[in-house]
């Protein structure tokens, strides 16, 4: 049944003053209502004195760290947290989780989860799997995702949480996914976010208004017209402003995943995951003329040159991302019996000491290949994108 944002914010208050509280984060903003802080953190610690419950706030610049004894200063702190108008209270205990988002109308939308529950993996696997989000989660439901992209999102999620901050940055953080097509990433990483006491502001681009139109739709079936919307236009084209902390790029084609890198570092995103697909275009040059001496043998028959064109591809795009002060980790980021597109660049801007050697690196492997990469075309393009209307 529908709760009152009165009845939700009491339950919020039974489980952050529960013993069995785990950790708990508010964040976010009501329409048009600033809370006093950005962000509060919740947990119980144990201290000397005994167990209390630590309270972490942050004003968006430097956090205060309170520990508070269990009773009624812990009473009265929780209350004046939940007095302020915080746009999401995300609450974890040793049994379940509980999700409160309000709504821009000032309405509770409650989302309840047990403790993560164990699914058995398909057959020829003997172990068991614990999914970020419950495949039972209704957001699968709305959104129409089968089992297989179910399993492919939910490891992408997995990479997403490798690669993001524990604890997350205070305030709004901006998602962008490139080549959303159904949205099936954009939704569950925006969901995701959220569960974990983030304010993400998503933004799923695609290049087909119909599909904007659809998704638009689902966001506001959803309830999160407000943190996911939806654009029509072309990867290497789409004015996204202000520009991304993350971006996300889920099987763009060929050299899409070129445009996706190249739209990340001119907006030098703090954190990019792209899983590449086809390779096409370096396996057509590869085509074109003679290859090195002494790998002609590596070239010779195609289907080693097409599995050759992948490697190189993503070789060339992970060095040239180093150059450009992204550390870039390439992974496999769910096993190849769910997809054989199954490798991840995962990249995080900032604190690469040798730009230049990775610059050589690049120049030398280019020159020898005698090979145009689009990325490289890309960052190097004078041309500036065009707005989307």
């Amino acid at each position: 049944m529908p709760q009152t944002l009165v009845d939700a914010l009491a339950d919020v208050r039974a489980l952050l003053l529960s013993p069995h509280l785990t950790r708990a984060v508010a964040a976010g903003r009501r329409r048009g209502t600033p809370p006093a802080v950005t962000r509060a953190e919740l947990r119980l610690v144990a201290l000397r004195a005994g167990t209390h419950l630590q309270i972490v706030t942050s004003d968006g610049t430097r956090p205060t760290t309170r520990n508070l004894p269990l009773g009624a200063p812990a009473e009265a702190a929780v209350d004046q947290l939940l007095a302020e108008p915080f746009g999401n209270w995300h609450v974890e205990t040793a049994t379940g989780t509980m999700q409160l988002r309000v709504t821009k109308k000032g309405a509770a939308q409650v989302h309840r989860r047990t403790e993560q529950r164990t699914v058995a993996e398909p057959a020829g696997h003997d172990r068991a799997k614990q999914y970020l989000l419950d495949p039972d989660d209704p957001l699968f439901a709305a959104i129409g995702a089968s089992s297989a992209k179910r399993r492919q999102v939910d490891a992408f999620l997995r990479a997403l949480a490798a690669t993001l901050p524990d604890p997350l940055p205070t305030g709004p953080l901006r998602v962008v996914d490139l080549g959303c097509g159904n949205a099936y990433l954009t939704f569950a990483a925006y969901r995701y976010l959220a569960d974990r006491g983030a304010d993400p502001l998503v933004t799923g681009v695609d290049v087909r208004d119909d599909q904007r139109r659809r998704n638009t739709a689902l966001a506001a079936e959803l309830g999160c017209t407000e943190q996911v919307t939806f654009v029509a236009g072309t990867i290497a084209q789409v004015t996204v402003d202000p520009a991304p902390d993350l971006v996300l790029a889920l099987h763009a084609c060929d050299t899409a995943t070129d445009e996706a890198l190249a739209r990340a570092v001119l907006w030098q995103a703090r954190w990019v995951l792209a899983a590449p697909c086809c390779h096409h275009d370096i396996a057509a040059q590869l085509r074109q003329r003679p290859a090195p001496a002494p790998y002609g043998p590596l070239v010779a028959s195609g289907i080693l040159r097409e599995r050759f064109a992948d490697v190189l591809t993503d070789t060339l795009r992970a060095t040239l991302l180093r150059a450009h002060d992204y550390r870039v980790d390439v992974v496999e980021f769910i096993d190849s019996q769910h997809t054989p597109r199954n490798l991840l660049l995962r990249a995080r801007r900032g604190g690469v000491p040798d730009q230049r050697e990775h610059l050589r690196a690049y120049a030398e492997l280019v020159d020898q290949w005698a090979v145009t990469p689009r990325l490289q075309a890309l960052l190097t393009a004078d041309d500036q994108p065009a707005p989307v209307n």
